[in-house]
């Protein structure tokens, strides 16, 4: 019977040669090694980082591997991967500013770590945890503040990833929406009128609003 230690002796071995993988406690054959970029970090440090725990960090590991068995996804294939979502519009837009809200590191990758790290904060985050994500989604260039231009993009990215179901016509009313929410969303946020919403006006703002809430409630425990 083996000891502790040297159990723990192979596993390090063969995190070191690259051929196992701590999420799934499996050793790779030389087919998926090819394919591998990059490992997560250990379980158990995820468990720490995250408020997922271990069963559901390895469902989440076996829906990631399966789509991106190198270990991490580039642009182009989250777009893909979400496009499937929404059928019925383009999300190429939406997408790519929620894979730079993901792409943590700013590589141009989003490993299974960026991955869960955000997937933690939407799903399981306290509420200013949450709304500090989403501004930072919103904040397209990452300079601190979210501007008309900025919300004007991120709201026609959304249209258009609806498609028909938030554009049933084209007429001017439908054409006119992006614009509406946005013109409510200064109203609202821009409490100084400078043209601009900080992080303070944004979390002061949502955290008196009901709707906005109930709506950060929406995904708690989902996973």
């Amino acid at each position: 019977m083996k000891s502790r230690s040297q159990d723990q002796s192979l596993s390090d071995s063969r995190e070191l040669d690259r051929s196992y993988d701590p999420l799934t406690g499996s050793i790779a054959d030389e087919e998926e090694l090819s394919t591998v970029r990059y490992r997560p970090k250990s379980l158990d440090r995820l468990v720490q980082q995250t408020k997922f725990n271990k069963m559901e960090l390895q469902v989440l590991y076996r829906g990631f591997k399966n789509e991106c068995p190198s270990g991490a996804v580039d642009e182009d294939t989250f777009k893909s991967i979400y496009s499937q979502f929404f059928p019925q519009g383009d999300s190429s837009m939406y997408a790519h500013f929620l894979f730079d809200a993901f792409d943590i590191h700013n590589n141009g990758l989003v490993s299974f770590e960026d991955l869960v790290l955000s997937l933690s904060i939407i799903l399981r985050g306290s509420i200013t945890d949450k709304l500090n994500w989403v501004f930072n989604l919103y904040d397209l260039n990452k300079d601190g503040c979210i501007t008309r231009e900025e919300m004007t993009d991120i709201m026609h990215s959304i249209y258009s990833m609806m498609g028909k179901h938030t554009y049933p016509s084209l007429k001017d009313a439908a054409k006119d929406a992006p614009k509406e929410h946005v013109d409510s969303f200064f109203q609202k946020m821009d409490k100084n009128k400078d043209g601009v919403v900080t992080i303070d006006e944004f979390l002061e703002t949502c955290q008196k609003d009901e709707n906005i809430l109930q709506s950060m409630h929406m995904f708690d425990n989902v996973i």
